[in-house]
């Protein structure tokens, strides 16, 4: 696929096994296997990274494919970031996002920490006190391997 050196950008999405492996790898919550390929067939685009046959960097994107879209699991392996991996993979999900959502469509994602910088770049702004992200965690803790 690629030389020991060379990054390059595929446009799929990695499967249930390798994502797993990458959140966890990157310091993302662990996902059941179920989870994982419940949720990767949702998936309306994705991208990877792969470097020497290994996949290294992730994003995708999901939602109702007309009103809402969200940008999720943007990962990058600790050993390349600080590379501008995570922007390629933003640039990549945006243009996709700008050529298929709708206009009136609605694009979030939930910034972590210093990360809320990159997403400015390609336009997201931060919400609040307007609007607040909120969550829960369906089960508690993954048990599985």
């Amino acid at each position: 696929m690629s030389d020991a050196g060379t990054i390059t950008l595929v446009e799929s999405f990695p499967d249930a096994a390798t994502y797993r492996s990458l959140r966890v790898e990157t310091g993302l919550s662990p996902k059941s296997h179920e989870a994982a390929e419940r949720g990767l067939a949702n998936t309306l685009y994705g991208v990877s990274l792969v470097k020497a046959d290994e996949v290294i960097g992730m994003g995708r994107v999901v939602g109702d494919n007309g009103t809402v879209f969200a940008i999720v699991d943007i990962a990058v392996r600790r050993d390349h970031q600080g590379q501008g991996l995570g922007k390629r993979i933003m640039a990549a999900l945006d243009a996709w996002l700008r050529a298929n959502a709708p206009a009136s469509a609605y694009v979030m994602l939930i910034a972590d920490g210093e990360a809320k910088h990159l997403y400015a770049q390609f336009g997201f702004a931060d919400t609040a006190p307007a609007s607040i992200s909120m969550a829960y965690v369906a089960r508690g803790p993954v048990a599985d391997s």
